[in-house]
């Protein structure tokens, strides 16, 4: 398993969190952004930058992204290709992306593209609270308790 972070848009905290379990489980954990992203020193932890461009680092993680990879994202489109690959996918705020609720997520947001682009203020995401970052590390664990028990 490895684990790939759609970062441009990724918070800190939460980078944060992945660097550290990436550490402890020994497991690969790469960054990618359309700019440079700087990660601590570990044999475990990269980052690679992609051109400037609509979709370029989506594009890479879901050409790099395999069976059984975890791929950190909030981008829906994003989550459903790498879902299709066999890989799985959880947001930075903890919401676990399947198979079996990806397709009502891609519809919700497509709706909600649909009202901004009719001139609705939908608002912005909330900031990020301490519950989703608990939810996003409870959801990380399980993932590598899994991934650690089949070593």
């Amino acid at each position: 398993m490895k684990i790939w972070v759609d970062a441009d848009a990724c918070p800190v905290v939460i980078k944060e969190i992945l660097f550290r379990a990436a550490d402890r489980t020994e497991v690969q954990l790469t960054l990618i952004a359309n700019q440079f992203i700087k990660v601590p020193p570990s044999r475990f932890i990269r980052s690679f930058q992609v051109t400037q461009g609509f979709d370029v680092a989506d594009n890479e993680i879901v050409k790099r992204a395999g069976e059984g990879d975890l791929v950190i994202t909030s981008d829906i489109p994003l989550a459903a290709e790498v879902i299709e690959k066999g890989a799985r996918a959880l947001s930075p705020r903890g919401e676990l992306f399947s198979a079996d609720n990806i397709k009502s997520r891609l519809n919700i947001r497509d709706f909600m593209d649909t009202m901004r682009a009719s001139g609705i203020d939908t608002g912005g995401p909330p900031p990020l609270s301490q519950s989703d970052r608990k939810n996003f590390a409870d959801h990380l664990d399980k993932f590598l308790a899994e991934y650690v028990k089949k070593r």
